[in-house]
C-alpha cells in the first residue's frame, strides 16, 4: 500500500521513522513543503490551499491513505481535507491525553507552534482531558527554524530553550508534550534542561498505531537501534520511500545524504 506523509517540512520525517519501525513492508511518499516553511506563523487561508495542494499531488502519485504528519496542519486543515478526499486521512494533535492519563498531580507543559496553540482544535482538546487543568501551552517557533537548518545541539538551541522556559518552574512539571513533529529532534535538549524524570511524549507512535488499525495492516515492533539499522539499510537508503520537496523528487545525492542523517538523528534519540 502507498501511503502518503505531508508536512511543512522535515518535521514529518518523525512519523514516517516512526512507521519505519511499525509498518517496514509499506510504500510511502513522503511530502515536505520547503517553499512553504514554516506553517507554524502562516494564516489559516494559506495553510488550507497548500495542505489541498499538496495532497492532491501525493493522491495522482498513487496515495491510498494520507497522514497530515504536522500538528499546525491538521489543527488547521483537516476538515477541509476529508471533505474533499475520499481515501482515508489522518492527522495529528498534541499527545495531551497520554500525558493527563500517565501522570498525576505536577504539571505538563505542552510546546507547539503559536498557530497549534492559537487554533480551537487544542483548546477543544484540553477541554475534554484537562479536567484538572494542569496542562500549560508554550510556542517555540523557532525550533522550526533550527530543525529546518539541522541544527540540533548548538548553543543557540540550548540557549532559546532556556530563555523560552524561564518563566515556568521546571520542578513543577512531569511531563513535556512535543507538540509539533519537528521538536522530536530536539530530545537530548529537553532531557539535559528538565532532567530524567521528566516524561517526554510525542503523538507519532500512537499516530503510526492508528493508521494501521485504519488501514488493517499488522504492526512489527523492532525496538533495538543495531537491529534496526541493519535489518533497515534498504530502507534508510530511501529504497521504498519517495521523497517531494515541495513537488520536486529527491534524487540528487547531496539531499539524499541530507535525510539519512535526519533519520540517522531520529534513529538516535527515539528512545530519549
Amino acid at each position: 500500500m502507498k501511503i502518503g506523509l505531508i508536512d511543512s517540512g522535515i518535521g514529518g520525517l518523525s512519523v514516517l521513522h516512526e512507521a519505519y519501525h511499525q509498518l517496514p513492508g509499506q510504500e510511502y511518499l513522503f511530502f515536505a513543503d520547503v517553499l512553504h516553511v514554516p506553517y507554524g506563523e502562516k494564516t489559516p487561508e494559506q495553510i488550507i490551499g497548500y495542505m489541498m495542494d499538496n495532497a492532491q499531488f501525493l493522491i495522482d502519485k498513487g496515495a491510498e491513505a494520507l497522514v497530515v504528519a504536522c500538528n499546525t496542519a491538521t489543527s488547521v486543515a483537516i476538515k477541509e481535507l476529508r471533505s474533499r478526499f475520499d481515501i482515508p486521512i489522518l492527522g495529528m494533535e498534541p499527545a495531551v491525553k497520554p500525558a493527563v492519563e500517565e501522570t498525576e498531580k505536577k504539571r505538563i507543559m505542552v510546546i507547539a507552534t503559536p498557530v497549534t496553540i492559537r487554533e480551537d482544535k487544542l483548546k477543544s482538546l484540553l477541554h475534554r482531558v484537562d479536567e484538572e487543568h494542569r496542562v500549560d501551552l508554550l510556542a517555540m517557533p523557532r525550533l522550526v527554524e533550527f530543525a529546518e537548518r539541522e541544527e540540533f545541539d548548538s548553543p543557540d538551541v540550548k540557549r532559546y530553550i532556556e530563555e523560552q522556559f524561564k518563566s515556568f518552574d521546571k520542578s513543577e512539571y512531569c511531563a513535556l508534550v512535543l507538540g509539533c513533529t519537528h521538536f522530536n529532534y530536539f530530545k537530548p535538549a529537553y532531557r539535559e534542561y528538565f532532567g530524567e524524570d521528566t516524561l517526554l511524549i510525542d503523538g507519532n507512535c500512537g499516530t503510526v498505531r492508528h493508521l494501521a488499525d485504519v488501514l488493517g495492516l499488522e504492526l512489527k515492533v523492532q525496538q533495538d537501534t543495531e537491529v534496526f539499522f541493519e535489518d533497515y539499510h534498504n530502507i534508510l537508503g530511501l529504497a521504498n520511500t519517495e521523497y517531494y520537496f515541495s513537488k520536486k523528487l529527491i534524487n540528487d545525492e547531496k539531499t539524499l545524504e541530507h535525510l539519512k542523517r535526519l533519520h540517522n538523528r531520529l534513529e538516535q534519540v527515539r528512545n530519549v
